[in-house]
C-alpha cells in the first residue's frame, strides 16, 4: 500500500468513533473562537513515548477525519466544519513536523500564509505560532509531534554535514525568542525515498510494539537525512543569512583541509548542492571565484612551506595541488611579485 492508503486504513481501522464535540477529539482539532487568544498545546503522551502521529483526512463536504496515534484507546473523531473554517491559533511545546500526503493544505504561520503541496513539508518551532486552514478539497495531512528530547538526539547524530545540522537544531531549539518554521519543498525523487519511511514509521506508532521507540528514533533519522539533502530549505531571510554562514564554514574548512586535490564534484558530493552554488556563495563572501579563492589558499600553503621547511620547489608545487611547475612559477610571481625562490631568500 502506499502512505495515502496507510493513512486511510488506519483512521478507518479505529474501533470507536467519537461524536462531534467530544473532550478528546477538540484534542485533535479546535475551531477558531476568538481572533486574539492563543493556545498553548502540550505534549499528549508519556514521556517514554517520543513521538507520535495526527492525521487528518479531509474527505470532501466539508468533512473531516482524524486519529492519532499511538493511543491506548484507537479512536477516529469525525467533524463536519463550515466552509473558511480555521484551528484558533495555537504553538506546541514540542517540534511539529507536517507533511502533505495528498492535496494541498494551508497554514498562517507567523502571520504569513503559506500553502503546502503534495510531498511537502514544513518543521514548526516549538513556540511559533500557527493556525490551520480546513478544507474543502479531497486532502490528507499528517502531523508529527517529536519530544524535544528526542529532536535534540536526532540532530546531535551528525546525520548530514555539521553546520546544517547545527543551524536546524540552533534555529528550532535554541532561539527562543525567534518563531520560526522551515518549509522544504518537493524536490525530484523525493518523495519516493521519504514515503516508505513515513509509511514505515507510521506503522511502528500504529501497532507499539517492543522496541518501536528504537525503530522510530532510526525512522526519524532517515527522514530528517532526506530532507537535508533531498529537498530545497524555504527559509526566512535571517535564516537564510544564518544558514549561509553556516555552509560557508564548512565548506571553506573542508577545502582548507583538502586543497592539495579537492574538487567542485566532490564537493557536491560531500554537500548536496550544485556545481555553481559554490562558486555564488563563495563570491558572495569573499569576492572571489571558486577557483581563486582555491588558488589562494594553495598559495598560502605554499608560502608557509617555503619558510617553514626545506622542501625543493618542485616539492612545494607537487604538494599544494599544482602539478606542472612552470605554472607554478608563475602564478606564484603575479601574486608576490617574486619568484619562489627569490621569495625563500627574502623572508
Amino acid at each position: 500500500m502506499n502512505l495515502d492508503e496507510i493513512c486511510r486504513q488506519l483512521i478507518s481501522s479505529a474501533p470507536r468513533q467519537l461524536e462531534p464535540g467530544h473532550p478528546l477529539g477538540t484534542r485533535l482539532l479546535s475551531v477558531e473562537y476568538s481572533k486574539s487568544a492563543k493556545e498553548i498545546k502540550t505534549y499528549p503522551l508519556l514521556s517514554s513515548q517520543r513521538i507520535f502521529f495526527l492525521c487528518w483526512d479531509f474527505c470532501g463536504r466539508n468533512q473531516l477525519r482524524a486519529a492519532m496515534y499511538p493511543a491506548p484507546d484507537r479512536f477516529c473523531y469525525r467533524f463536519a466544519f463550515e466552509s473558511g473554517a480555521k484551528t484558533q491559533r495555537h504553538t506546541h511545546d514540542y517540534i511539529e513536523l507536517g507533511y502533505v500526503v495528498k492535496g494541498n493544505f494551508r497554514q498562517n504561520i507567523s502571520g504569513k500564509e503559506i500553502v503546502f503541496h503534495e510531498g511537502d513539508v514544513c518543521l514548526i518551532d516549538k513556540n511559533c505560532i500557527h493556525q490551520d486552514y480546513l478544507s474543502c478539497q479531497d486532502s490528507l495531512v499528517l502531523f508529527f509531534g517529536i519530544e524535544n528530547r528526542m529532536f535534540e538526539e536526532v540532530m546531535n547524530e551528525h546525520i548530514t554535514t555539521e553546520k546544517i545540522i547545527t543551524f536546524l537544531q540552533t534555529a528550532l531549539m535554541k532561539q527562543n525568542d525567534l518563531q520560526q518554521y522551515i518549509h522544504f519543498h518537493l524536490a525530484a525523487n523525493a518523495r519516493k525515498k521519504i514515503e516508505p519511511c513515513l509509511s514505515l514509521l507510521l506503522t511502528e506508532l500504529y501497532e507499539n510494539k517492543i522496541g518501536a521507540a528504537y525503530i522510530c528514533r532510526g525512522l526519524l533519522l532517515r527522514i530528517f537525512k532526506i530532507l537535508s539533502t533531498d529537498y530545497d530549505f524555504s527559509l526566512t531571510r535571517e535564516q537564510q543569512k544564518n544558514i549561509s554562514w553556516s555552509v560557508f564554514e564548512e565548506v571553506c574548512s573542508y577545502i582548507q583541509t583538502h586543497y592539495q586535490s579537492v574538487t567542485t564534484h566532490e564537493l557536491m558530493e560531500r554537500f548536496h548542492f550544485q556545481r555553481d552554488y559554490f562558486n555564488r556563495l563563495i563570491r558572495s563572501k569573499t569576492g572571489m571565484t571558486y577557483s581563486e579563492y582555491l588558488q589562494s589558499i594553495r598559495l598560502e600553503q605554499a608560502k608557509r612551506m617555503l619558510i617553514e621547511t626545506d622542501l625543493t620547489i618542485s616539492e612545494i608545487a607537487e604538494q599544494t595541488g599544482y602539478h606542472n611547475k612552470g605554472y607554478f612559477y608563475r602564478i606564484f610571481t603575479e601574486k608576490y611579485n617574486m619568484t619562489p625562490g627569490e621569495y625563500r631568500k627574502f623572508i
